[in-house]
C-alpha cells in the first residue's frame, strides 16, 4: 500500500529526495508542483517561527544535511535562491511562488491546486490568485536573466544539486536484492541497500552454502553454516549443539511479500515540520534513504532488535519474527523482507522471486502474503477503471503460490492477509493538521487528500478522499479482492504438498478497535507525513494482533517452544545479534 517508484523528486525543502507516484501523466504540474510548494512552506514558515531572514534560514537548513548531501543543497540554493528569496519578501505565499516559477501550471479543463497556505492568503479570489502570479513572475524575470542555469518550467530533478540527489536515490535502489553480496546467496554484511535491515546478516559473504535458514552443515561441528549462532560439539554428550538443542524443536524462518506496508513505509514528520526540525533529525538520513524510507527492521513482520533511532521514529519493536525467536532462539536470523513500495498482486510475482529459500537444503518458512492495499490504489482520476479484479486477484495469487511450491520447504505455512479498509484514514485523520503546515495550521489532511488528487499523484486516490461515495466504493472492491483470498485457502488447502494454506483478515483495524479499547485515539497509529500508513506504534500492535490470531487458529504454524532456550542464551549469548 504505498507509493510506487517510478520517478523520483525532491519532496521538502532543498533536502529530501523521496519516491513519488507517476503511474500515468499527472497535470498542474505534478510532483513539480508538490515538491516545490513543500519547499516554499517549509522556508516561510522556519522563518517565521525562527525569526530568522529568507537567506539565514536556507543557510541553516542546507547545515542540517548529512556531508554527501549538503553541498549539494548549497548548489541548489544557489540556483534557486535569489528568485525564491525575492518571492518570500515580496509576500509570495508557496502557490503564487510555484506558480511564478512554474513549478505549478493550470491546465486546461483543470482546476487550479491549492496547497498548505498561510491564514492571509485563505481567502484569494482565483482573479486574485492569478493577478498575485502575474506579478510576482515578473519580479524575478531580471534575476532569472542573470541565471544561465536555470529557466522557468523546468523538472525540478533537472535543478542543480537537487538531479544529482535525485540520480543518486535511483541508484540506490535500483535492486531488490542486497547490493553487497559477494558471494550471491542473496544475504549481506552491509546494513542498507537490501542488506540486513531486510534480510538475517550472512555470516560469511565467502560461502554461498553459509547463510540463514540453511539446514547446518554437518551439524555445525566447527563452524556456524546457518548463522543463528549456535555450533560445536557438546564434549559430554558428543553431540552438536545445533542437534541437540535444535533439531527435536522444528526451528523455523519468516518471510513477508508485500508493499509498503509491510516494508514499513515511514518519513520523518522531523523532517518536514518547521517547528521541529533540526541537525539531529538528519543524522541517519543517507541510511534512511539507502532504505528506500522503509523501516523493515522495525516492521510488523521482521522487526528486530530495538528502536535505535528515537529522534526520527518514535514506537515500540514488536514483530512476528521477535516472537519467533523467543519461541525457538534457534530460528535466529531467519528473516527475510521481501516488500517493496508500491506492489500489488500483479507485480509480487517478480519480486518472489527475490525469497531466498531452496526446498531442499532449507529450513521450512512461514510466509506473509501481504499485500495490503495497491490493489485498489492508485492515482488515476478514473481510479475504479485501474483497480484489480477479482478474477486478475485469483490469477495473480495462484501465480505466486506456485512459484512458492517450487522453493519453500516442506512443512512450510503461508499466510494471505486479506486487504485493509482503508476508510479509517479520511475518518480519523481528515480534519487534523498535516506536519507540513504545522505552525500555520492551515493545511488538513482532508486538504491534503485534495491537494494530491488535483495533481493527480496521490497513491490512493480512492481513500485518500474527501468523497465518501469514493472511499466507500474502494473499501467495497478491497472487500471484494478479501474474498478471492479468503476463497484461495480454502478452495486449495490440498494443492501444494510443501506448505498449509491460511487467511487472516487484515489486522488493521482489530488492531486500532483494540487500542482504542485501551484508552488510545485511532490516528496515533497512522503515519503522520503521508496520512497513509501504519505508524511504529501501529506496526508493534499489529504484530500482536497477528501472533495471537494465528496462535488461535493453529500454534503449529510457528512450532513448539524450545526448551533448550536459556541454554542456548547461556552458551551463545546474544547468537553473534544483527
Amino acid at each position: 500500500m504505498s507509493i510506487v517508484v517510478s520517478k523520483w523528486s525532491v519532496v521538502m525543502g532543498l533536502m529530501l529526495v523521496a519516491i513519488v507516484p507517476v503511474t500515468h501523466q499527472s497535470v498542474n504540474g505534478g510532483t513539480n508542483c508538490a515538491t516545490c510548494s513543500v519547499i516554499v512552506a517549509l522556508v516561510e514558515q522556519y522563518s517565521e517561527f525562527h525569526n530568522t531572514s529568507i537567506v539565514t534560514t536556507l543557510e541553516k537548513l542546507c547545515s542540517f544535511l548529512p556531508t554527501e548531501i549538503k553541498p549539494l543543497c548549497n548548489l541548489a540554493v544557489k540556483t534557486l535562491g535569489p528568485a525564491l528569496i525575492q518571492l518570500i519578501v515580496d509576500g509570495a505565499d508557496p502557490d503564487v511562488a510555484c506558480h511564478a516559477l512554474k513549478f505549478c501550471h493550470t491546465d486546461p479543463g483543470q482546476p487550479t491546486c491549492h496547497s498548505m497556505l498561510p491564514p492571509s492568503a485563505a481567502s484569494l479570489n482565483e482573479w486574485q490568485f492569478q493577478q498575485r502570479v502575474d506579478a510576482a513572475r515578473q519580479s524575478i524575470i531580471p534575476l532569472l536573466q542573470k541565471q544561465s542555469n536555470f529557466k522557468l518550467g523546468v523538472d525540478i530533478c533537472d535543478v542543480p544539486g537537487i538531479k544529482e540527489i535525485c540520480d543518486w536515490i535511483k541508484k540506490t535502489v535500483a535492486n531488490q536484492i542486497p547490493a553487497v553480496d559477494l558471494d550471491k546467496d542473496g544475504f549481506s554484511t552491509y546494513y542498507s541497500l537490501r542488506g540486513t535491515a531486510w534480510r538475517g546478516k550472512d555470516c560469511s559473504d565467502d560461502f554461498n552454502y553459509v547463510y540463514p535458514g540453511v539446514i547446518p552443515k554437518d551439524g555445525d561441528d566447527i563452524m556456524d553454516s546457518n548463522c543463528n549462532g549456535i555450533y560445536g560439539v557438546n564434549l559430554t554428550s558428543k553431540k552438536t549443539y545445533e542437534d541437540e538443542l535444535c533439531a527435536n524443536y522444528q526451528p523455523r524462518g519468516v518471510a513477508v511479500l508485500g508493499d509498503s506496508v509491510g516494508a514499513h513505509f515511514h518519513l520523518p514528520p522531523q523532517w518536514f515540520d518547521a517547528t521541529i526540525i533540526s541537525e539531529k533529525a538528519f543524522t541517519n538520513a543517507v541510511m534512511i534513504i539507502e532504505n528506500e524510507i522503509d523501516w523493515p527492521m522495525m516492521s510488523t513482520t521482521t522487526g528486530y532488535g530495538t528502536n535505535e533511532w528515537p529522534d526520527v521514529i518514535t514506537g515500540p519493536v514488536d514483530s512476528v519474527y521477535l516472537r519467533l525467536r523467543q519461541r525457538n532462539r534457534c530460528n535466529h536470523r531467519d528473516y527475510q523482507n521481501i516488500a517493496a513500495n508500491g506492489e500489488r498482486s500483479s507485480s509480487v510475482n517478480n519480486i518472489v522471486k527475490t525469497l531466498s529459500r531452496n526446498a531442499q537444503n532449507d529450513r521450512p518458512m512461514v510466509v506473509f502474503y501481504a499485500l495490503v492495499g495497491n490493489d485498489v490504489c492508485n492515482g488515476h482520476p478514473d481510479t475504479f477503471d485501474h483497480m484489480t479484479t477479482p478474477a486478475e486477484m485469483y490469477n495473480n495469487t495462484m501465480l505466486t503460490l506456485d512459484y512458492l511450491a517450487k522453493v519453500l520447504p516442506n512443512n512450510s505455512h503461508v499466510v494471505l492477509i486479506g486487504l485493509a479498509d482503508g476508510r479509517v484514514l479520511f475518518d480519523n485523520m481528515g480534519p487534523r493538521i498535516h506536519p507540513t503546515s504545522t505552525y500555520w495550521g492551515t493545511f488538513t489532511y482532508g486538504k491534503f487528500y485534495d491537494y494530491m488528487n488535483c495533481l493527480q499523484i496521490s497513491p490512493c486516490m480512492g481513500w485518500m478522499n474527501t468523497n465518501q461515495t469514493m472511499r466507500d466504493l474502494t473499501t467495497k472492491r478491497a472487500q471484494e479482492l478479501s474474498a478471492v483470498l479468503s476463497s484461495i485457502s480454502q478452495t486449495q488447502k490440498g494443492r501444494y504438498s510443501n506448505f498449509d494454506l491460511y487467511y487472516l483478515d487484515n489486522p488493521i483495524n482489530q488492531a486500532i478497535k483494540k487500542w482504542v479499547a485501551q484508552g488510545g485515539q485511532a490516528w496515533q497509529l497512522i503515519e503522520p507525513v503521508d496520512g497513509f500508513h501504519d505508524n511504529q506504534m501501529g506496526q508493534a500492535f499489529v504484530a500482536g494482533v497477528i501472533w495471537d490470531d494465528l496462535m488461535a487458529m493453529s500454534p503449529d504454524i510457528f512450532g513448539p517452544v524450545n526448551p533448550n532456550n536459556d541454554q542456548i542464551g547461556n552458551l551463545f549469548g546474544d547468537q553473534g545479534g544483527y
